[in-house]
């Protein structure tokens, strides 16, 4: 990517998100990168851009004069990506994805959706999987990319797409639904249901991270069985938001008093040795992450 494009994306991902810390997350930079990238605008233009503070940054008059532009320019840098990968033949192509149920039921078809009304000539190869097994794929090429929680593997190139909250699933009529956001020490007096995906991952550490040794009543692979085990009342569990957005079951969701995420990125060997097409549905993805 051109050095300046680079730096004009440093400049707009950190107005989006307000603070060098979240822009670095985005683009996959570090937090010094992202300031000196911005400070070598400012001498260049010799301007004041942003005004910093503890709280975060905001522009300055004269940023805000220029926010505009220079966000037009990232689109249009876009759109010419597009029409040079188009020239240089992307026209057919196979992307092969690996992937957990939550993304291959609530972001893939979309994403695939609209990344198909410009290519509508590539075909797709998605493999669903856990957390180690997408892993395993990506290093054995068997994958060109993959949805994994981050941080992932040191030798693995990744972007940061999402923060997904995790939620409390209860019975309607749980002595735990009284509260507004629950306690996440009074799991452990009821019976627990466990995802199995979470063996490796965001259940089991959230579990450690608070010294907790919930009643496991029941483990499997099905997010969608454990919603099922709920509603009838044999238990609680922990699910992401994200599986919970179309939750068939007459289940309630709790917080908890502290806030948990998970985060969602996509993880690849390297963007130098992979596809044409798999760049592209990279940087389409990147460009596109704030609407998944």
């Amino acid at each position: 990517m051109d050095t300046n494009i680079q730096k004009y994306m440093a400049f707009i991902k950190t107005i989006e998100y307000g603070s060098f810390t979240k822009a670095a997350e985005m683009l996959n930079y570090s937090q010094s990168g992202i300031s000196r990238m911005i400070a070598t605008l400012e001498k260049e233009w010799n301007v004041s851009l942003l005004d910093r503070s503890h709280s975060g940054v905001r522009l300055t008059s004269d940023g805000m004069m220029l926010y505009q532009t220079v966000q037009r320019i990232c689109s249009d840098y876009e759109n010419l990506q597009m029409q040079i990968d188009d020239l240089n033949g992307l026209h057919s192509g196979l992307i092969r994805i690996g992937t957990f149920s939550s993304v291959a039921t609530f972001w893939l078809p979309n994403i695939i959706d609209e990344f198909q009304k410009d290519y509508p000539n590539i075909d797709y190869e998605v493999s669903l999987g856990s957390y180690v097994e997408i892993q395993e794929w990506i290093f054995e090429g068997k994958i060109d990319c993959g949805f994994l929680l981050l941080p992932t593997h040191p030798d693995l190139e990744a972007t940061f797409l999402e923060t997904d909250q995790l939620l409390l699933v209860l019975p309607e009529g749980h002595p735990l639904t009284r509260y507004e956001k629950v306690p996440i020490e009074l799991i452990k007096e009821y019976p627990f249901m466990l995802s199995k995906v979470g063996v490796d991952s965001e259940v089991v550490e959230l579990l450690q991270e608070y010294n907790l040794e919930p009643d496991v009543h029941l483990t499997t692979w099905d997010d969608y069985a454990i919603m099922a085990m709920v509603e009838k009342g044999l238990g609680i569990g922990i699910l992401s938001g994200l599986i919970l957005k179309r939750c068939p079951f007459r289940v309630v969701l709790k917080e908890f008093e502290v806030p948990a995420y998970r985060r969602i990125g996509v993880a690849y060997r390297s963007k130098k040795t992979m596809s044409l097409a798999t760049k592209h549905f990279l940087q389409y993805l990147e460009f596109r992450k704030d609407n998944l």
